[in-house]
This record gives structure tokens, C-alpha cells and sequence, in this order.
């Protein structure tokens, strides 16, 4: 996907000597809709199961990326700031223990993430119209599901059968960054490439019920903090 990005940028460089030039004004409604990527940078606690003596996984779990459909919506109250309002189709990410060949679950989630947006070129028409944003963070976990593969490794370690086993991620609030370009063809339409850091901290557990109706619960912090990447285009009215 950073591959992907970067030749769009290029590519729409070169082009960009025939594209009509404009400039952003007060009032105007952009709506840019694109492949938007998200990119996990995992950091993860120790995962400790209350076994007897306790077994330790001491890097956690990482998570995969996945890509969807991104919608972006930005109000312009004047020609050089922005407000801006990320979306998406749910994203869904596998989840897989870091010390084992083990899939460990999946989950959904939605990461909204509204920014005030500053373009250095408000009133200058030109082809092209780089911004920066700053702005806050939900995002949204759901459809949390413990992978057989992590029942079997449980069952293992523990010694007996589950009759049940269950993952949650507390929802999480965090701060973001973007840099973003538009290029614009015509009166109304921009190719667009627009780049997040999304602080998305959670904590994650895992509750189990064995086959003698113990319950054991097993908690720790994931840091998920993506990049997410979105190219695609943009129309103003």
C-alpha cells in the first residue's frame, strides 16, 4: 500500500502540468473516497495465564492489517482550514499470538476520527493542495471471536476442556495526525492520497469457562497505533 501511494503521487505529478488549476473556498463540501488501508503497529503486554506456576507469553499478540472502503468528508469554513471527518466501512483484523504459530482470534471496528485541517495553499490556485490535520480518535471494537486454534492452546496449557471462551477489546479514544494531497482535473475532481498515525490504545481479555464450570480471565494492554493509508478521489461542491 506505501508502494501504492507513492506512485499515485508520482504519477499524478507528472500529470499534473494539464490539470486545471483551483483553489478551495469558504463553504465548499469535499467528499473523498479512496482504498483506505489500516497498518497496525503492534505493541503488546505480556500475556500471563494463571496456571500453576503462571505461563508467560512475553510479547503478546500482533495484529494484521486490512484494507476497505474509505469515506471522508471535510467542510471548509475557510480557504485555509478545514474540518474533517474520516470513515469506513468496519475493518476487520486477525489477531495471532506472537510466541506461538497460533491464531488467536479476530475483531471488527470502526476508527471515526474527526481533524481540523490546515492547507498552507488556501488561496493560491494551483494544480495541487497539500494539508495537514490534527484531530481525536473513537474507535469502535466489535464482533470479537476467540480462533479454535487459541482453544486448543488454552485447553493445553490448562489441562482441561472449555466450554466457552470469549475475547473483548475496550473501545479506545486517542489523538491523530494526517498529512494529505489533493491534485486536482477539472472544476470539482481531485485524485486524492491522504496519510493517518491513529493513537488507538485497548485492553484485551480473554475469558474462559472449562469444562468443570472454572472461569479463569486473562488481561493486558495492546497498543495498536496504525498508519492508515487512503488513495483515492475527491469531489468539492
Amino acid at each position: 500500500m506505501k508502494k501504492a501511494l507513492t506512485m499515485a503521487l508520482v504519477t499524478a505529478a507528472i500529470a499534473g502540468g494539464n490539470m486545471t488549476a483551483q483553489a478551495y473556498e469558504a463553504g465548499d463540501w469535499i467528499v473523498r473516497v479512496g482504498a483506505a488501508t489500516v497498518d497496525p503497529d503492534t505493541d503488546s503486554d505480556a500475556i500471563v495465564i494463571p496456571t500453576a506456576p503462571p505461563t508467560v507469553l512475553p510479547n503478546g499478540v500482533d495484529v494484521d492489517d486490512d484494507t476497505q472502503l474509505g469515506l471522508i468528508f471535510a467542510y471548509m469554513p475557510e480557504p485555509n482550514f478545514g474540518i474533517e471527518l474520516l470513515a469506513a466501512t468496519p475493518f476487520e483484523h486477525d489477531i495471532s499470538l506472537e510466541d506461538a504459530p497460533v491464531a488467536a482470534g479476530s475483531t471488527k471496528h470502526l476508527p471515526p476520527t474527526l481533524s481540523l485541517q490546515w492547507y498552507p495553499m488556501g488561496h493560491t490556485d494551483s494544480w495541487f493542495q497539500p494539508y495537514f490535520g490534527l484531530g481525536v480518535n473513537y474507535t469502535y471494537f466489535f464482533d470479537e471471536d476467540v480462533d479454535n486454534e487459541l482453544k486448543g492452546a488454552l485447553e493445553s496449557i490448562l489441562g482441561t476442556g472449555l466450554a466457552k471462551a470469549d475475547l473483548n477489546l475496550d473501545d479506545s479514544f486517542g489523538l491523530a495526525g494526517q498529512a494529505g494531497l489533493d491534485i486536482f482535473f477539472g472544476d470539482h475532481w481531485a485524485l486524492n492520497a491522504g496519510v493517518w498515525y491513529i493513537d488507538i490504545d485497548t485492553t484485551a481479555e480473554v475469558k474462559v469457562v472449562t469444562d468443570g464450570g472454572d472461569t479463569a480471565k486473562v488481561r493486558f494492554d495492546v497498543d495498536i497505533d496504525p498508519w492508515v493509508y487512503n488513495i483515492g478521489i475527491a469531489y468539492r461542491f
